[in-house]
């Protein structure tokens, strides 16, 4: 797969941008990626390097619209931690 195939987009909420002043950045990415092919590709985008990451699974929640039901995607979210001497990825240094 290619790097950009792997990152879907990055996850912006407040729980994730609390998590910038640690180092640890949020990204959806392709479900069958793991996380060796995520580290890579991280740091091959952001020209970072990249301490661990961390997966999580997550599943579809039941929607209802009208007379419509069903479940929206199931996607995968992967939590990046870079090393201490790494730079900080310039995307989301501007939300803070």
């Amino acid at each position: 797969m290619i790097s950009h195939d792997i990152i879907v987009r990055p996850i912006i909420t407040e729980k994730s941008m609390l998590g910038i002043a640690e180092r640890k950045y949020t990204f959806e990415v392709a479900k069958t990626a793991g996380k060796i092919e995520i580290a890579r590709a991280v740091e091959e985008i952001f020209k970072v390097k990249v301490e661990k990451v961390n997966t999580v699974s997550v599943r579809g929640k039941y929607r209802r619209q009208g007379r419509s039901e069903g479940y929206t995607k199931s996607w995968k979210k992967a939590i990046v931690t870079l090393t201490e001497d790494s730079k900080a990825i310039e995307f989301f240094e501007g939300m803070m």
